[in-house]
């Protein structure tokens, strides 16, 4: 059996600072993934990091602390917000340290756009490939630390005995094998799950992993009904189309010619928070005034001149002609909003533990709640580099602290066993690709931007027939090696899990608050709803626990924009 210290899930930017971090403190830390490090999800982050550096004037944390609390509809747990402000300038230094290749102003220093929901320009970037930059950047840090990686490895269950995390079990796809890995700790920085809309910016790997696994371990997750949608998805794929281009001074136009954003954000216009103008589109949208009638609205860039696109936008420019034949520079970019970020996750405290002894999360996968009820853009890199830190230091602390645990594998490999051949050989007539589809449009018709008790009830029966209807779910591949409708299928029972929690808190939630906006309880109410969603898997069934949101400086004001 392998056996770490320290065992990192995840093949994005949280997991590598997590790794780097923990190696610091002396333990034997290793890296497992379903991908390619540096093909993670993460270097699709395009416009920015935030952080109140000195050389804007009157920016600080405090305020960059206010724009988080507010842009998250007063659900952000504060003293979290805190903590991310304050750490952030401190976190662009060590990135820049490290040979981050950031955009410059020609005096020499850092260059920061404007971003939706900031009250500063706050967003350090790399032109329009920021998470790309941070990446390749932090990867070589960890090649040269010589962390352990098992690249190619889909993690299959986390091993929880007797209240104490002891590893996990992993699917090699390389070699065809099951395998047991055992840790003193394990941290989860598996991403979050946008495949269960299906019209998405998230890439095919992101579906919920690691959420999934950690509910089924008995884990709570937190705040599951609070999914963004980013405003901008190039139609009809929903491939991310920067909030950097809008901070650059793009417009949204419907076809009336109307720059509309204003009727919604009268101040901030195209930088008011994503789910304002995402509820913004999809309104207008519905209302019928869609370009030429159809689902997307215009993202004009055609008044920016032209080198500052080529400079500010060059990765945009070459999407939209690839993808779409816009260019950017001659005619507006057709767009909709796409199911982007996850706000909910495994609940964990500020040090990124969760009630699992030996378990730790960070990045999307967790909810450490400081994006509440919508995340600003920006926030998200800062978050991987911030906590990412924050439980490498956590996790290794645990693992010189503890032995390492006496775990029998034999039982776990049998029970692996047992499901594959179930999924190879039953006689089920459910296949992977029509249920995937059905969920994913389920979700989209009912669990979307604008939701009802009606509609969400719809969803959550529909919901609970596919997760029974999965168990008859059989695969025509039996092969061992790179068996991918074997993975395909782990990827379903997982979104399908994901979806039940989204809904089901959801259909709860009898409020509006941030990316939750519901038809028939159109306003925000804090006195019955100021309060975090905890969802467990008990006897088979979703039970839910609410617990209060940490209030330390800003008591809730109506958001205004």
């Amino acid at each position: 059996m392998i056996s770490h210290d320290v065992i990192i899930v995840g093949a994005g930017l949280t997991r590598m600072r997590a790794a780097l971090e923990a190696k610091k403190e002396g333990v034997d830390v290793s890296i497992v993934t379903k991908t390619y490090p540096i093909r993670a999800h993460s270097v699709e982050a395009q416009g920015g990091i935030a952080a109140s550096l000195a050389r804007v004037e009157e920016n600080s944390w405090e305020d960059h602390m206010f724009d988080t609390v507010k842009g998250a509809d007063y659900l952000a747990d504060q003293d979290v917000a805190e903590i991310l402000a304050r750490k952030a300038p401190e976190a662009i230094l060590e990135l820049e340290n490290v040979g981050t290749l950031f955009s410059r102003k020609e005096d020499g220093k850092l260059n920061q756009r404007a971003f939706g929901g900031h009250s500063n320009k706050r967003a350090v970037m790399a032109s329009d490939k920021t998470g790309h930059a941070i990446e390749h950047t932090l990867f070589e840090q960890v090649m040269k630390s010589e962390v352990n990686i098992y690249d190619e490895w889909h993690v299959t269950r986390l091993i929880a005995e007797d209240g104490v995390c002891k590893g996990i079990m992993a699917y090699d796809m390389r070699n065809g094998e099951i395998k047991v890995m055992k840790g003193k700790s394990t941290i989860f920085c598996t991403g979050g799950y946008g495949k269960v809309y299906g019209v998405t910016s998230n890439d095919l790997q992101n579906n919920g992993d690691g959420i999934a696994l950690a509910f089924r371990a008995g884990m709570p997750l937190e705040d599951m009904e609070f999914v963004q949608f980013h405003p901008t998805g190039l139609y009809p794929r929903g491939t991310l189309i920067t909030e950097g281009a809008r901070g650059e001074g793009g417009h949204l136009i419907n076809d009336d010619g109307e720059r509309f954003a204003k009727k919604y954000a009268p101040e901030m216009m195209e930088l008011a928070p994503r789910d304002i103008l995402a509820r913004a589109i999809q309104t207008e949208i519905q209302e019928g005034r869609g370009i030429d009638g159809k689902d997307h609205v215009h993202l004009d860039l055609t008044h920016i001149e032209e080198e500052k696109i080529k400079e500010r936008l060059p990765l945009i420019r070459e999407l939209t002609m690839d993808s779409a034949g816009v260019d950017p520079i001659e005619e507006p970019i057709p767009v909709r909003p796409t199911a982007h970020y996850s706000m909910g996750g495994i609940h964990v405290n500020t040090n990124c533990s969760t009630p699992l002894d030996g378990f730790f999360a960070a990045g999307e996968c967790s909810c450490v709640s400081v994006h509440g009820a919508n995340r600003l853009g920006t926030n998200s890199l800062l978050e991987c580099v911030v906590f990412g830190r924050r439980v490498g230091r956590e996790a290794a602390n645990y693992a010189s602290d503890n032995s390492m645990p006496s775990l029998s594998s034999n039982e776990y490999l049998e029970k692996e066993r047992d499901k594959i051949l179930h999924l190879m050989e039953g006689e089920g007539k459910e296949k992977v690709e029509e249920l995937r589809k059905e969920l994913q449009e389920t979700m989209r018709d009912n669990v979307y931007i604008f939701r009802s008790r009606e509609g969400l009830k719809e969803a959550l029966d529909k919901i609970i027939k596919i997760r029974e209807r999965f168990k008859e779910v059989t695969i025509s591949d039996e092969s061992k090696v790179f068996n991918t409708a074997y993975t395909n299928a782990l990827e379903l029972e997982n979104l399908i899990d994901v979806a039940w929690n989204i809904t089901r808190n959801a259909l709860e939630r009898e409020e509006s608050r941030g990316s939750h906006y519901r038809t028939d309880y159109e306003e925000r109410d804090d006195e019955n709803w100021l309060k975090h969603s905890l969802s467990y898997l008990q006897n088979g069934e979703i039970s839910l626990e609410y617990e209060d949101v940490t209030i330390t400086k800003y008591e809730p004001k109506k958001r205004e924009y």
